[in-house]
């Protein structure tokens, strides 16, 4: 129909509708299918191509638990490295769930240029077992299945447990994630153990986990205050930014005096940590990096070329404010 309402062969329309025109088709027959383009609303059918050439430009991101910010700053960052040749599709789950492996695969079924999975687990990338271009981001341990970038959070969690020991602190409560992904575990895990060379002691047995939400984390810490505050503790550390500021919200409704009864610290310095009442000390990731560089990883992968590194790692950072420092603003 296009070839048609321009006068043109549907071969000079292909070429015009997949922009490879140079020394193949005239200005005039170029404006004139473009106006036929537009007259007959034409969209060029993705999979019909993707099917001619085996692959199509679309590049699939896995992410888990999108309620969390601060996956918008890693999706901003792959989008920025993909530029205008790719088309980025998000393969997400709802709060607290990490993506199946057979919902993945059935996206595979776009023939998609290549794949990208944040903070995956073991049990996920074998159940997948997908041919093609893929990178891994913040997936500790696992380099030996893919390029990775990662994000050094044990030394975060290390200077964030040393903050807290010289300023006194020695009764610390931890409240988790619920998301079953190994970089929550390695911060964890990185902080108990540094707490405890350093001092001080944090219980086990009463450390609450939940999805990535203010209201829950604000639920789950009204609950455990009176426990934790029978035992002496002084120092709430979360998972994330989010679960932090839930704590924040809910001690400000307890009435109690942040920091100078409880310091709050939390993970990925959100932009909101920067501006909270008071300011939110939190380990930074540099989650826009993260994204960058795992899409330029891909987009070498994508186009044939070596990569220059297997695994990446990007520095994490304590940000200190005023929830663990009267000094600091």
């Amino acid at each position: 129909m296009v070839a048609a309402r321009a006068g043109v062969s549907v071969a000079t329309v292909s070429l015009v509708a997949n922009g490879k025109t140079a020394g193949r088709v005239s200005e005039d027959n170029i404006s004139r299918v473009r106006e036929a383009i537009t007259e007959l609303g034409y969209v060029v059918d993705g999979i019909g191509s993707s099917l001619a050439k085996g692959v199509s430009s679309i590049v699939i991101l896995v992410a888990p638990d999108i309620s969390n910010p601060f996956f918008a700053k890693v999706i901003g960052g792959v989008r920025e490295s993909l530029g205008p040749s790719y088309q980025l599709l998000l393969s997400v789950t709802d709060s607290g769930e990490f993506p199946k492996a057979d919902d993945v695969r059935k996206l595979m079924s776009l023939r998609p240029a290549g794949l990208l999975v944040d903070a995956p687990n073991a049990g996920f990338l074998a159940d997948l077992s997908v041919a093609g271009p893929l990178v891994l981001l913040d997936a500790p341990g696992l380099e030996s299945v893919a390029p990775a970038v990662n994000l050094d959070v044990a030394q975060g969690a290390r200077e964030l447990a040393a903050h807290l020991a010289d300023a006194g602190h020695r009764r610390v409560a931890y409240l988790d994630s619920v998301t079953g992904t190994e970089t929550f575990t390695i911060r964890r895990e990185a902080f108990l153990a540094e707490a405890a060379a350093r001092g001080m002691s944090v219980d086990a047995d009463h450390m609450p986990a939940t999805t990535i939400d203010v209201g829950e984390a604000a639920a789950a810490f009204a609950a455990a205050w009176p426990d934790w505050q029978r035992e002496g503790v002084t120092a709430v550390v979360c998972a994330t930014d989010t679960h932090a500021y839930g704590v924040l919200q809910e001690a400000r409704v307890a009435g109690v005096r942040i920091p100078e009864e409880l310091a709050v610290a939390g993970f990925d310095d959100l932009p909101y940590s920067a501006t909270s009442s008071p300011g939110l000390t939190s380990v930074h990731l540099p989650a826009a990096l993260l994204g960058l560089k795992a899409g330029e990883q891909l987009r070498r992968l994508m186009e044939g070329q070596a990569l220059e590194q297997e695994e990446l790692t990007l520095e994490s950072s304590l940000v200190v404010r005023g929830s663990t420092s009267p000094a600091e603003t």
